[in-house]
Formats: C-alpha cells, sequence, structure tokens
C-alpha cells in the first residue's frame, strides 16, 4: 500500500495545480483523475476549448466585416467546422499533454480512475486503496440545468456538447445571459447562427457592474444576438432534431410563449461536483447550497481532509482554484497560506472582452462607501480606434477621502488583461493617483486605464 503526504482528487486548474506546488515543497503527491486526460473542465470541455472556438470565430468575423475597409480583398472565407473543431482539440491537447508533463517532471504520482475516501487518509482508486496524511479534495463542478429540461447533449446541450456539435445549427437558443452563455453565443451567432438568449433577469452577466451590463448587451444586439430579458423558462420539448423552449415573461407570467430552435444550449450556471466521494459516511460538513465547508485554511471538520476550486463557496473560477490550490499546498508543507478573495477578476472573452475586479459602484453605495469614479471612453484610445473596437470604456473606481482603488470595469479590446493592472494595485493598496502617474507606453490599450485614474483626479487628457 502506497503511502504519501498528499494525495489530491480532480485534476483541474485547482488540483493539478495544488499538486504541482506540493511536490516542489517537498510532499509526495499523487493525483487522482478518472479522466483520459488531465486538466478537468477547464482544460478539456470549457475555458480552453470555447476559447480556441471564440478566437477561430472572431478571425471568421474580422475577415467578413472588417477585412475590406483595411484593404484586405479577396476570395470570401467559408467555414468548415470540421477542422475548426479539429483545431480546437488540438489546442486542448496541447494543453493536457503540457499538464501530464509537468506531473511527471514534479514526479507527481497520477492515480487513473475517480477516487473515494472510505476514511480519513485513505482513498480508494478501482480495488487499490491508498494511505495518506492528508487529502485534498478538488473534485470541481458539472453544469446545472433547469426543471422540465432534460440534457441530450444532441438538441439540448451543456456547454460540453456545444463544444462537439455535429453542425452549425440555423437557429439556437441560450439559456441564460452569463459568460458561458453569452460566449458561446458569440461563437455560433458568428459561424450564422441566429441566436436568442432568454435570461430571467432583466441584465446580462448578473451582478456586474450595471454601465458594463448596458453597454455589453447593446453591443452583442448590434452583433446580431437577440435578447429577451426576464423571462422564465418553464420547459423544452425536443425531437431527434428540433427543440421548443417555453417561457412566461415575469411581467405576464400566465402568458406562455414558445420559440423553435435546431439546439438549446443550457447556461444556467454550474453546481459542485462531490458524489461518489464518500462525503455523508465520512461525516464531512456541506453548506446548504451543497459545497463542502472549509475554514479558512481550506480544512474541512474532518481532520486531514481539505477542499479548494469550484467544489466550495466563492466564484466558480479557475484562477481562483489555482489560488486555492497553491495556499492549501502551503498550509499542508507547514508555511502560511493566502488567498485574497477580495481581488479576484472575472473576464468574458467575446468581442469585446469585459473584465471586473473588486466591488462594483452600486455595492459600494449601498454599504454607504463614500467613492470617486473615473470613466474613459476607446473612443479616445488610439489603439482601439486603429482596431475598429473603440466601442466601451474603462471605470475606475477609488475610495473618495484615500484615494485607494477598490475596483475596475472593462469593457473593451484586451480587457482581460488589463484588468491585471488594477488587480495589482489593489493588492498593493496603491491609489488611483499612482496608477494616473505611471507612464503607460503609448500607443496601448492601457492608456485608458491611465485616463480612468486620471479621471479620478483632476481629469483625464483624451476626453
Amino acid at each position: 500500500m502506497s503511502q504519501y503526504d498528499v494525495i489530491i482528487i480532480g485534476a483541474g486548474p485547482g488540483g493539478y495545480v495544488s499538486a504541482i506546488r506540493c511536490a516542489q515543497l517537498g510532499l509526495k503527491t499523487a493525483i487522482v483523475e478518472g479522466r483520459e486526460t488531465l486538466g478537468g473542465t477547464c482544460l478539456n470541455v470549457g475555458c480552453i476549448p470555447s476559447k480556441a472556438l471564440l478566437h477561430a470565430t472572431h478571425m471568421l468575423h474580422e475577415a467578413e466585416h472588417n477585412f475590406a475597409n483595411m484593404g484586405l480583398k479577396g476570395k470570401t472565407q467559408s467555414v468548415d467546422w470540421t477542422q475548426m473543431k479539429s483545431y480546437k482539440d488540438e489546442v486542448v491537447g496541447q494543453n493536457t499533454s503540457g499538464v501530464e508533463f509537468l506531473m511527471k517532471k514534479n514526479k507527481i504520482d497520477w492515480i487513473k480512475g475517480y477516487g473515494s475516501i472510505p476514511a480519513t487518509g485513505k482513498v480508494t482508486v478501482g480495488d487499490t486503496t491508498y494511505e495518506t496524511k492528508n487529502i485534498v479534495i478538488a473534485s470541481g463542478s458539472v453544469p446545472s440545468s433547469l426543471p422540465g429540461v432534460e440534457i441530450d447533449e444532441k438538441v439540448v446541450v451543456t456547454s460540453t456538447g456545444a463544444l462537439e456539435l455535429g453542425k452549425v445549427p440555423k437557429k439556437m437558443v441560450v439559456i441564460g445571459a452569463g459568460v458561458i452563455g453569452l460566449e458561446l453565443g458569440s461563437v455560433y451567432q458568428r459561424l450564422g447562427s441566429e441566436v436568442t438568449v432568454v435570461e430571467y433577469m432583466d441584465a446580462v452577466c448578473p451582478g456586474m457592474d450595471k454601465d458594463v451590463q448596458r453597454t455589453f448587451k447593446r453591443i452583442l444586439e448590434k452583433q446580431g444576438l437577440k435578447f429577451i430579458m426576464g423571462a422564465a423558462v418553464s420547459g423544452v420539448e425536443a425531437t431527434k432534431t428540433k427543440a421548443k423552449v417555453k417561457y412566461a415573461l415575469k411581467k405576464s407570467p400566465d402568458a406562455e410563449e414558445v420559440l423553435d430552435a435546431d439546439v438549446v444550449l443550457v447556461a444556467t450556471g454550474r453546481k459542485p461536483y462531490s458524489e461518489g466521494l464518500g462525503l455523508d459516511a465520512l461525516g464531512i460538513k456541506m453548506t446548504e447550497r451543497g459545497q463542502i465547508a472549509v475554514d479558512n485554511h481550506w480544512a474541512t471538520n474532518v481532520p486531514g481532509i481539505y477542499a479548494i476550486g469550484d467544489v466550495i463557496e466563492g466564484p466558480m473560477l479557475a484562477h481562483k482554484a489555482e489560488d486555492e490550490g497553491m495556499a492549501v499546498a502551503e498550509v499542508l508543507a507547514g508555511k502560511h497560506g493566502h488567498v485574497n478573495y477580495g481581488v479576484i477578476p472575472g473576464v468574458v472573452y467575446t468581442t469585446p472582452e469585459v473584465a471586473t475586479v473588486g466591488q462594483t459602484e452600486d455595492a459600494l453605495k449601498a454599504e454607504g462607501r463614500k467613492i470617486k469614479v473615473g470613466k474613459f471612453s476607446f473612443m479616445g484610445n488610439a489603439r482601439a480606434k486603429a482596431i475598429g473596437q473603440a466601442d466601451g470604456f474603462v471605470k475606475l473606481i477609488a475610495d473618495a477621502e484615500t484615494d485607494r482603488v477598490l475596483g475596475a470595469a472593462i469593457i473593451g479590446p484586451a480587457a482581460g488583461d488589463m484588468i491585471h493592472e488594477i488587480c495589482v494595485a489593489m493588492e498593493f493598496g496603491a491609489s488611483a493617483q499612482d496608477v494616473a502617474l505611471t507612464c503607460h507606453a503609448h500607443p496601448t490599450y492601457s492608456e485608458a486605464m491611465r485616463e480612468a485614474a486620471l479621471a479620478c483626479g483632476d481629469g483625464s487628457i483624451h476626453a
């Protein structure tokens, strides 16, 4: 029977990053994963394949709508959907094989199969039980659905099935206007599908900055997406090739409406996945929402068992799981692990991108916090205008008395990369003036961030 310092269950971003950090800190480490490839949902059927399709279809959009204006003329592009999926699969393969290489490099044992925990200090995979001093549960999450909606991954699909459709549908209905729904909806709209997004709330990306929500929806509508807001889906009737989505507007709940679709994408969020681990028998405490309850050191109520990532409270983001994975490794090695949950960015990888960090303007005002807001439009940014992406803005929020940066929201080109300037600023307790006085290269998108910081003071230059 093998003896380990730590066994990690789940090889997604949280699990494999935690395994690497544990190994770096001198712990004998094994990772349990039942998929044929490492990387979890993110690398296999989530973040990475969807970004490959977003990139490919953005190139298609540029060719169809912007190339001629730039003097790039020639034969109209056509879509080879099979080849595009092969490109996506190749990207996935490069990333998952890279993680496998890192496991070997760091001398981490990959125990292939699905694990359970029969007792503290023991992990069973198949017919073999392994002994370990500590166990880290990083089993991730799975797509959630709605009552009356049965998933078949052919006509009624989750994000997983949406990556493998046999053909591009003529009509797609997306249930849910969150990150996943808008990203994949954008992919298929660019490929020629008529995409209608049905959302229960009155704004896209619930919880996001209201200015961003309004601008984001307007831009996506301009691109061709259709929205039905404030609508409750009551069910989906599907045949082998078609579906009907039944819904009613909240303002007239008795008036049922029907949408016809070739494919229905259910993008109503995700739920923690811990089935088969044996948590009930162990007496591990759970939250009301089905998450594993942990303390400030990611420890459960059962000694020697920890949990990180989507299976515990907090935003279901790969980078949040990675941070927790590194932090729990530090704890297991006798060091101090820390995650600053107030500085976790969120990104939507559409075009334009949307990125946020910290608290929203409305949330801060609701707390009674005195703030100042600096806002700068990309219409004043030379680089954004040069690539035809001048829609959008940067919004920076600072404390009115101390000038300390409290958050930011960006909708525009490279927003997902730009946001980290503010993440670093917040980590170091920087002021808006610190950002404003920092020299930014010209011409870059990031100049818009400096302008927003200037707007928190005497005013931006190019507005």
